[in-house]
């Protein structure tokens, strides 16, 4: 006869480790059978497969389609972005002037004044969303989420695409969000005016806040920072075309999609 262990049986084994030292033992017992048993609770699960969580998968596809429909657009507003952010030096230059406010136009009104500002501000919204959905479906589970933060730049195509689009959109993430909520606050300004207004009715801090909000924006701190923001301006054009390019790989050519890890 073969005999089963019970989770009663190392309290009554062990009463001169003392209670605590056999709840453990049997705490441990018990994990293990849920575990050979397949039974998990959402949590476990999204500690370790985060794939099967049906939240996660809602929002992989919001993630997804948003992407795909705005892809052209943040690539627009990326290297516009990055080339605005030297606009008083390059204005110095007369011959430059006309051409610098072009792109700022292009930049800030999509050459199409109020209107182009009202889709500036739907694009914006659109980013911040992208950043939210994925800062969520980014987490890999925890035996691998520090993989998740490199780029294996031996691995092949598709391979390097998710990591690529994966390690910059975590290291990007407060950047890429600090842009969508200032371009939201470019495209929608009295919305926000009459947000802080009713949260500071007294104003000790909405103008300070707004205008460091339009600082951040453009990275106006100085040379070196204006450097860092040129190159990272560019950072939302790269997840948009490998992000694009997993959309059409998955969707299109309907090739399995690259597993996590």
């Amino acid at each position: 006869m073969h005999y089963k262990r019970t989770l009663a049986e190392p309290v009554s084994q062990n009463r001169e480790k003392g209670f605590l030292e056999a709840g453990i033992e049997a705490f441990q017992s018990g994990a293990h059978i849920v575990r050979r048993r397949g039974e998990m609770s959402t949590w476990q699960l999204w500690l370790q497969h985060p794939e099967r969580v049906w939240v996660r998968k809602c929002l992989f596809y919001i993630h997804l389609w948003i992407g795909a429909g705005v892809g052209l657009y943040i690539v627009l507003m990326s290297i516009t972005g990055s080339l605005i952010v030297y606009r008083n030096e390059l204005e110095r230059a007369p011959s430059l002037v006309s051409s610098v406010e072009w792109i700022v136009d292009l930049h800030e009104n999509l050459l199409f004044g109020r209107n182009g500002r009202f889709v500036n501000g739907i694009g914006a919204i659109s980013v911040i969303l992208l950043c939210l959905t994925g800062a969520v479906i980014w987490w890999p589970g925890i035996s691998n989420w520090r993989r998740a933060l490199a780029v294996n730049w031996r691995s092949p195509f598709a391979r390097f695409s998710w990591d690529l689009h994966s390690a910059l959109g975590f290291w990007s993430f407060l950047f890429v969000l600090m842009w969508g909520i200032s371009g939201l606050y470019f495209a929608f300004p009295q919305a926000f005016n009459s947000l802080f207004g009713m949260i500071d009715r007294s104003d000790h801090f909405t103008d300070q806040t707004l205008n460091w909000l339009s600082l951040l924006h453009f990275g106006r701190f100085g040379w070196l920072a204006e450097a860092v923001w040129t190159l990272l301006g560019l950072v939302p054009a790269v997840l948009s075309v490998t992000g694009v390019f997993l959309c059409c790989r998955r969707v299109i050519l309907k090739a399995p999609p690259v597993r996590p890890y």
